[in-house]
């Protein structure tokens, strides 16, 4: 077969834009056997966007020959190709074009996308953009942007596509031609094409022991298994953890011959041992490079496998969650003397339904047709090699976790023991090795929702380790609190009923009309009322998101505005709007609606239930069981937010400028946590340990206590506080300056002053340092004004401005595009105060324009604000400032990720050397060089500080 890869430059994407470069390469049999590429002289300037992007230059092309000649020589190497490119519809409209304004008949080959083959054979390539795909699968790709290279890398792409594909199970090929076969695409084509040349050419499938009910799996049934040690192993290890730990460091020495003891780190194992064998809490602040993760696993394994007692680890992060599984639980596998078992388990939904995805692909059920057919092609490869069954390993594009959601794991839906995948389950099997492991590690999520379900999720645990523990008072809130967001309603009647194809009551009333008997049509007529009464509810809600809409418009205050600049109001049950009678009136109707179409499907499935196998709707009823169970759950929280019923919560809405009613949010979130957090953690549990690398505010715990509850036990000797000295040395690798005659901001007038002195100050900077500089705002509003100002300011100087929510809102590709970029600023807003990892050369400057102080009109912070002073308290100081110091140490962590990085903190914000609070922020730091100065002096000193730290 032969392959003709395309690329172009051109001077835009418009009709009236030209070609500048031409790539292409000819593949036969996977072997480059023609190339040809050339410049084009476009007859018109090249765009400087362009040309920065490109390299390309009017001079460059001036002698180019023009897009006649162009075309005649590539004409011929066009002829009985499949044409193949990375998003090829762009290139195959510039082709289309040029052969058409050239003279030639438009091309009429079969035409492939090498992002649909990543995509489908690659199902956890984090990013199809080319450059990165080319980082993944390790092709060198040396001129990024010219058609030249980029068709080179293509074609190297789709050879290894190619061979991905031969490499697949044949069930895995002819799953995906049966998903492929009716759509009349050219890859439903292809992957026919890849399905025969595998028949042909692996005739005995060496995968064939893989298969279970037509699926090619990489799983096996689970069950008991081998025990990983003996008691008596168990009882040969030490009774003194300090004995058990200089084994364990002779063992680091040995594996490592680097290996340095971290002081910290020593501390932490001790701390956290200590405090599991005197049953008590414990909050530990360690900083970046403590080794936190060995500092909590190492005395949790001895623990909880000398005292055969479980240790659960819970973390706020997905991402935390896999590094401990992938790096730091498969290091302690080889050191530890004798065997043990550490488990992931996450919420139910991150694990796939083997049972929903079978029927799904049984009906070929694909609402969105291309899109679901790529998606359920990159799932039946990833079921080919997915231990975990885990959303995780896949990277979803467009529609894909729409998908997604139709295929996952939920309880309601389960037939457990009665499913036909049961042994093979994922999320069980999750659980079984839960239930025997020695530590779990798990996230705040299903820590909270585990206590919802009256600890049904987890096994028993009496010790808990709290990684990330600066976000838990937050997630308790929103766990503990209820949420309905517009879709969320709507989407659950959706999968009732869609349309007379989509929905669960139209594929059961498919299935009992294929039966003629009396029963049947019963029930027929009874999913038919249903479906009446479930159009009005559709419509009932439609209205009453609509009022609530307009009614939050209306009321809105702009200063409440949240950081996505949303609407945002606050219901008062106290003092209600006018027009909430009006809204309540509905809210019954859809009450009494809920609870009479709920009523009539929970009473036809207890019908069919009983005879359920002789009309085969086993399957249909148990989803029409999970949905109407959410609904109820909908149901439930729109009665909650309406009715207020609760002081102890706030209640508010919000919803964006643009999808009007379809955006809108009702919260309802307890105002205090602690009570609830003592009820379920530190009350019953023997020891919780709490760690971060920002709990402290000015060298004190008081705010997080405070905030979990925990001042009694403080108090009573139940909970012992530890700040651990940094492993860094910041005096050294760390310079903070504060421009001290930077204007303050106050209003409209206050800010384009205070921007009219920021832009320039940090385009000198950036100058100074070469890009490498992370810029870190509060408003999305001020960062896209700045944006556009640095940009123009630095073009010139060949260095790129990068700004969260204008160049993307992929906090993880602009991370990437940032370090790849030679010079480079990147101006970032919430996501990129914590989290972001960006160690060594890449950054040199962090820029911190406002202090991070929480909006304090947001409903949350206010009905806090309000409690505070009920209790005679100075809520500024006891919630605004301590909020806003863990958020700006937080942010100030980004500079400095290894012992080797060094770098400057800009503070614009002059309030923390202007104010008397601003001593806490600074206070906070761990021990940087802190120095002020007026901004005229700024550069210089850098410069200075700079040229001492690389001498």
């Amino acid at each position: 077969m032969k392959f003709a890869v395309l690329d172009f430059e051109t001077t835009g994407s418009t009709t009236s834009d030209r070609i500048i470069q031409v790539g292409l390469f000819i593949i036969n049999d996977q072997d480059i056997t023609d190339r040809y590429t050339s410049l084009v002289n476009p007859g018109m300037s090249i765009p400087a966007a362009i040309t920065t992007l490109t390299g390309i230059t009017d001079d460059m092309v001036k002698d180019a020959p023009s897009l006649d000649t162009v075309m005649a020589e590539m004409v011929p190497l066009l002829e009985e190709s499949v044409l193949v490119g990375h998003n090829i519809a762009f290139d195959l409209a510039f082709l289309q074009r040029a052969l058409d304004e050239t003279g030639y008949f438009p091309f009429d080959g079969r035409v492939l996308d090498t992002m649909d083959a990543l995509r489908v054979l690659f199902p956890g390539l984090g990013s199809l953009q080319l450059s990165m795909a080319c980082q993944a699968l390790g092709i060198a790709h040396e001129r990024p942007h010219q058609a030249d290279s980029d068709a080179e890398v293509t074609a190297a792409i789709w050879n290894r596509c190619i061979e991905r594909f031969q490499g697949l199970p044949l069930l895995t090929l002819q799953r995906m031609e049966m998903v492929f076969a009716d759509s009349a695409s050219d890859f439903g084509w292809f992957v026919q094409e890849m399905l025969q040349y595998k028949e042909l050419h692996s005739p005995l499938d060496p995968d064939a022991d893989r298969y279970f009910r037509q699926f090619a799996l990489n799983v096996e049934e689970w069950g008991d298994e081998e025990p990983v040690r003996t008691p008596e192993e168990v009882r040969q290890l030490p009774d003194s953890f300090e004995e058990f730990y200089d084994g364990l460091r002779a063992a680091l020495k040995t594996k490592f011959a680097a290996y340095e003891e971290r002081d910290a780190q020593v501390q932490m194992i001790h701390e956290v041992e200590e405090a599991f064998e005197e049953e008590r809490h414990l909050i530990i602040e360690a900083g970046t490079g403590t080794g936190k993760s060995l500092g909590y696993l190492i005395p949790s394994l001895y623990y909880g496998i000398k005292q055969d007692e479980k240790v659960v680890v819970s973390t706020h992060t997905i991402n935390l969650q896999e590094q401990l599984r992938e790096r730091d639980v498969p290091l302690l596998h080889e050191l530890f003397p004798i065997g043990f078992e550490a488990s992931v388990l996450k919420g139910r939904s991150h694990y796939l339904c083997l049972r929903k995805f079978e029927q799904k692909m049984n009906l070929m059920d694909f609402e969105h047709g291309k899109e679901d057919r790529i998606t359920a092609g990159q799932m039946l490869v990833w079921l080919g090699e997915t231990k975990h069954g885990d959303e995780e390993e896949l990277h979803f594009a467009g529609r894909g976790r729409q998908f997604w959601h139709s295929v996952e794991s939920d309880t309601e839906s389960c037939l457990n023991r009665a499913c036909p995948w049961f042994k093979r389950c994922f999320y069980h099997r999750a659980r079984h090795q839960a239930n025997s492991a020695d530590v779990i590690i798990t996230n705040h999520s299903l820590l909270f929702t585990d206590t919802k379900a009256e600890n049904r999720l987890l096994p028993s645990y009496k010790h808990l380790v709290i990684d990330e523990a600066h976000h838990f008072e937050d997630v308790a809130g929103k766990h503990l609190g209820i949420e309905l967001h517009y879709h969320g309603l709507s989407n659950a009647i959706a999968w009732l009923y869609k349309d007379s194809r989509a929905g669960q009551l139209s594929s059961l009333r498919f299935r009992l009309q294929r039966h003629e008997d009396e029963k049947a049509r019963t029930w027929c007529l009874v999913v038919d009322e249903a479906v009446e009464k479930l159009l009005v509810l559709r419509e009932e809600w439609e209205s009453l998101s609509e009022m609530l809409y307009q009614l939050l418009v209306s009321r809105s205050d702009p200063s409440q505005q949240s950081e996505g600049n949303a609407l945002v109001y606050r219901v008062r049950k106290e003092k209600l709007p006018s027009g909430w009678e009006k809204l309540m009136v509905t809210e019954e109707n859809i009450m009494l609606l809920f609870n009479d179409t709920l009523k009539k499907v929970e009473r036809l499935i207890s019908d069919i239930k009983e005879v359920q196998d002789d009309y085969d709707v086993q399957g249909v009823l148990t989803d029409l069981s999970g949905s109407v169970k959410e609904l109820h759950r909908q149901k439930d929280a729109l009665h909650f937010f309406m009715t207020m019923p609760d002081e102890n919560y706030v209640y508010w809405m919000e919803a964006g400028h643009y999808n009007k009613n379809r955006s809108l949010q009702l919260s309802s979130v307890p105002i205090d946590v602690s009570s609830m957090l003592q009820g379920q953690f530190f009350g019953v549990k023997d020891s919780v340990i709490l760690t971060s690398a920002t709990l402290s505010v000015g060298k004190s715990f008081d705010y997080t206590c405070e905030q979990l509850g925990l001042k009694k036990d403080e108090e009573q000797g139940k909970l012992r506080t530890v700040q651990l000295p940094s492993p860094f040395n910041y005096r050294e690798q760390a310079l903070v300056v504060i421009p001290r005659d930077f204007p303050t901001l106050k209003g409209a007038a206050g800010e384009k002053e205070f921007l009219d002195r920021l832009i320039p100050s940090l385009a000198e900077v950036a100058l100074q340092t070469r890009g490498r500089m992370l810029v870190l705002f509060t408003s999305n509003r001020m960062l896209k004004l700045a944006h556009a100002g640095l940009k123009d300011v630095l073009a010139s100087f060949g260095i790129t401005v990068l700004g969260q929510g204008v160049d993307s809102s992929n906090r993880s590709k602009l991370t990437r595009l940032f370090q790849n970029s030679k010079a480079c600023v990147l101006l970032g807003t919430s996501s990129f105060w914590e989290g972001v990892d960006i160690p060594g050369d890449a950054l040199t400057c962090l820029a911190i324009v406002r202090l991070p102080f929480q909006p304090p009109n947001h409903p949350l912070v206010e009905a806090k604000t309000e409690k505070l002073k009920q209790r005679g308290m100075n809520a500024f100081m006891k919630l605004s400032v301590p909020q806003a110091v863990i958020r700006f140490k937080q942010g100030f962590g980004r500079l400095v990720r290894t012992a080797a990085d060094k770098g400057i903190v800009i503070i614009y914000d002059t309030r923390v050397i202007d104010t008397q609070y601003g001593k806490y922020f600074l206070y906070s730091l761990p021990g940087p060089r802190i120095e002020h100065m007026n901004s005229a002096q700024l550069v210089p000193r850098i410069k200075q500080w700079m040229g001492e730290n690389e001498a």
